[in-house]
């Protein structure tokens, strides 16, 4: 299917991150993949060339994301990083801004964690609280603030916020997002204990009075939720890479383990009852992967209304097809699907990430019943 849509230069790409991931496998040390995959250009294939960049786009962001997770040592943080704050600050950034972060961010020796989740706003972008106001000497900013189940924070070295700011004419508040460096006083962050395994941790963040310069801003004041969707569909798109390729990681250990496994004539694979859901497993990551194609090949191209339909589909598509598949695999294996040893069972749990991260399926389902199909929306 590839050859057929991708590019020369794209399948040569994903060759190569494949080699690279069959390399570090399911036990990776992440510091020492990430730091391979800078050195070999990978993680800023999506930013500008006069960055360091690789002057991609999604499109190629997300095959470097997908084959990795396909050999089981997916980076999260290629979401965050290069696909959000990268994205923004290219797009948006002041020039001082882009010489600043963006090289850093191309070549991995920068990191860039984005916060928006707070505990009463959830997936309302209209209820974010942490607000931002004018210093006494109008020369910079005040962030105070919550935000909750914000990725690697402790690994990067500044978090783009998205707060919101009043609005001088219609006295209501607007988005408007801020780099905040890690050791900036009034910043402090806190470990959420989870029962996902990931190298990522989770935290929640408190801003009290955390003071910025004006430099601190990025893009136009006025720009509010353009800015804001500019990220946020980049982070659909990765995460429909990230749950594609974790399940092909499942489908392939599945289609291994029944092709080898044999309890009475012959492998467990040549029974209809364990190789049809793996082929159904098999058809719903391809048809998800054809949608985030195109979602990448529509944001790539501008067309940013285009692309956050067919973000939210893709999304959605591959958070269904990767649960699926991880269950099919788990079940195919049998008891040997929970143990350690064939490494399936912690991906019940990860699967299940796409679902809930970074915006549930019902408020996908949401999104497409108004936006899509014209209906009346319900909230």
């Amino acid at each position: 299917m590839t050859g057929v849509i991708e590019s020369q230069e794209n399948k040569d790409l994903r060759a190569a991150v494949a080699a690279l991931g069959a390399r570090h496998g399911r036990g990776f040390d992440r510091a020492a993949l990430w730091s391979e995959a800078a050195k070999l250009g990978y993680l800023g294939v999506n930013l500008p060339e006069q960055y360091g960049g690789g002057g991609g786009g999604m499109a190629e962001l997300s095959i470097v994301l997908e084959e990795l997770g396909a050999a089981g040592c997916p980076l999260l943080m290629l979401v965050v990083s290069p696909a959000i704050c990268g994205t923004v600050i290219a797009r948006f950034g002041t020039d001082t801004q882009k010489q600043k972060w963006l090289p850093g961010l191309a070549d991995g020796s920068l990191t860039m964690a984005f916060g928006i989740t707070e505990p009463d706003a959830g997936s309302n972008s209209h209820r974010i609280t942490t607000t931002a106001r004018r210093d006494g000497t109008g020369d910079g900013w005040i962030l105070t603030g919550r935000k909750v189940f914000i990725s690697g924070v402790d690994i990067a070295d500044a978090t783009l916020i998205v707060g919101r700011t009043a609005d001088a004419r219609t006295g209501s508040l607007k988005p408007c997002l801020f780099i905040v460096p890690r050791d900036t006083p009034g910043f402090r962050r806190s470990q959420i204990d989870m029962e996902l395994q990931a190298a990522e941790k989770q935290f929640e963040l408190v801003l009290d009075d955390v003071r910025l310069p004006a430099d601190s801003l990025v893009g136009d004041e006025d720009a509010g939720l353009l800015q804001l969707f500019a990220g946020l569909n980049p982070e659909r798109i990765m995460t429909a890479a990230f749950a594609i390729g974790m399940g092909r990681y499942a489908l392939a250990k599945a289609v291994d383990y029944a092709t080898t496994r044999q309890v009475w004539r012959l492998p467990i694979g040549g029974h209809q009852a364990i190789a049809h859901p793996l082929a159904q497993a098999h058809i719903e990551l391809e048809l998800a992967r054809l949608m985030m194609q195109k979602a990448a090949a529509l944001y790539d191209a501008g067309d940013d209304i285009g692309a956050g339909e067919a973000a939210n589909m893709a999304k959605y598509a591959a958070a269904e097809a990767c649960v699926k598949a991880v269950d099919q695999a788990v079940h195919t294996l049998g008891g040997n699907g929970l143990t350690r040893e064939y490494g399936l069972a912690s991906l019940i749990t990860a699967a299940r990430v796409a679902r809930i991260a970074p915006v549930s399926r019902e408020m996908i389902l949401n999104y497409v019943s108004h936006q899509s199909l014209g209906l009346p929306k319900s909230y």
